[in-house]
């Protein structure tokens, strides 16, 4: 019988609610750039969930490093709304791949890498429930990183 896979032995059965990610800090699409920049700073975050302003779906994101980007050329002022900034998810025709507390982390790492199927490589996940009702957190590449360099041997 083979031993595991590297990435099997490199998270030995942990999942992503292991990486005790963060609750998911939203903000919603006429929000000012600003007030998304002041809480993504106050909570050291780097990125936001856009949702809904009725119905608290979940619309997209906005990335902290592309949006500072997006300030220094000019391409939006701090005054603007969040929806010129934010990246929107594309639904139709996309098969998403669901992220829950209990997606194995060797899972996680495949999303963040890019899938065999083709998919690009992400640099964050939003962690939702099951059924994708309610968001729960979001997970980096970077905290991945760091529960493997936390974890003994």
């Amino acid at each position: 019988m083979a031993g595991p896979t590297g990435t099997a032995q490199k998270y030995r059965g942990a999942t992503v609610e292991d990486l005790d990610p963060p609750p998911a800090l939203s903000t919603k699409p006429l929000d000012t750039i600003s007030s998304a920049l002041m809480s993504a700073y106050e909570r050291d975050y780097t990125h936001l969930t856009v949702v809904s302003q009725d119905t608290r779906a979940l619309l997209g994101y906005i990335s902290m490093p592309r949006l500072k980007h997006l300030l220094s050329e000019g391409a939006v002022q701090e005054s603007d709304t969040v929806e010129k900034a934010m990246l929107r998810f594309r639904r139709k025709g996309n098969v998403y791949r669901v992220i829950t507390m209990g997606t194995p982390l060797e899972a996680l790492e495949s999303f963040f890498n890019g899938d065999a199927d083709g998919s690009k490589p992400q640099d964050f996940a939003v962690v939702t429930d099951e059924a994708r009702r309610f968001v729960l957190g979001v997970a980096t590449r970077t905290d991945l990183e760091e529960f493997v360099r936390r974890r003994p041997a």
